[in-house]
């Protein structure tokens, strides 16, 4: 697929930052469309070499993403429907998670249900201060589908996670940050510029070396200490010889940027 963007997720690349927003008005509401679309821009972004750092956002100023798409939620007539929808909110989401390039949301607004979700996947998360966030499918009769009832623990704790699945109750920006589900919290009109910032501040580093933290993050988080250990220590050859690593190194010895040509 080439980088262009679609009817509901829109691209512009800005140097070497992708910003990919979720243009579903008013509330980019994740419909069946959106999300096949967010998973053929993910596969575009990943063999475009140009883009270093993903950021991914909401079109207009109340929401990041709302939820699901309720009415499709509604129409579902059969166990194998149901299990479908859930099985394609979680292989887009695992698209995003398992990015090779940084992926950071910039959640400018709203943030429940399926956005949390979606949020959740994404490896950095930046908030405006007005931004609102939960899991409130059980106020609906239903269940976290996408990946909710996993992440969220991993992310908050089992307790708090619970706490928040099982309330559906809604929570401010300073809470999220607090727990730890953001890194940061900034001002509502300021949170586009802020993850712009901090995506070039990592765009300026070796790709291989971010795609291989990225990869022994994810391969080795949630397995016992020693395990995660020697995820680590099989991928730091091949890193450590790198070009950009041999810069690097030989720049800081002559104290001065490196220029790093990311192989």
């Amino acid at each position: 697929m080439p980088l262009t963007s679609a009817e509901c997720v829109k691209v512009a690349v800005e140097e070497r930052l992708a910003i990919v927003t979720i243009d579903h008005r008013p509330v980019n509401a994740l419909n069946r469309q959106t999300l096949e679309e967010l998973g053929q821009m993910m596969d575009a972004l990943a063999a475009e070499a140009a883009v270093k750092v993903v950021i991914l956002t909401g079109g207009g100023s109340m929401a990041f993403v709302a939820g699901a798409d309720l009415k499709e939620v509604a129409q579902l007539g059969s166990p194998e429907a149901a299990q479908e929808m859930a099985a394609l909110g979680q292989r887009v989401f695992l698209k995003i998670q398992r990015s090779t390039k940084p992926v950071i949301a910039a959640i400018n607004g709203v943030c429940l249900g399926g956005g949390l979700e979606l949020a959740m996947a994404c490896h950095l998360r930046v908030a405006g201060d007005r931004a609102r966030f939960g899991q409130p499918e059980v106020n609906l009769g239903i269940i976290p589908g996408w990946g909710g009832t996993q992440r969220l623990p991993r992310l908050i704790g089992k307790a708090k996670a619970t706490e928040w699945i099982l309330t559906g109750d809604i929570y401010a920006a300073q809470e999220a940050l607090r727990l730890g589900l953001v890194n940061q919290v900034v001002p509502q009109d300021q949170v586009l510029k802020v993850a712009k910032d901090l995506a070039r501040k990592i765009a300026a580093k070796g790709a291989v070396a971010i795609a291989g933290a990225l990869q022994a993050i994810e391969a080795g988080v949630d397995l016992p200490l020693e395990q995660g250990l020697a995820k680590e220590a099989a991928a730091f050859p091949k890193i450590a010889l790198s070009e950009d690593s041999r810069e690097g190194v030989k720049a800081f010895i002559e104290k001065r940027q490196p220029q790093f040509k990311d192989r």
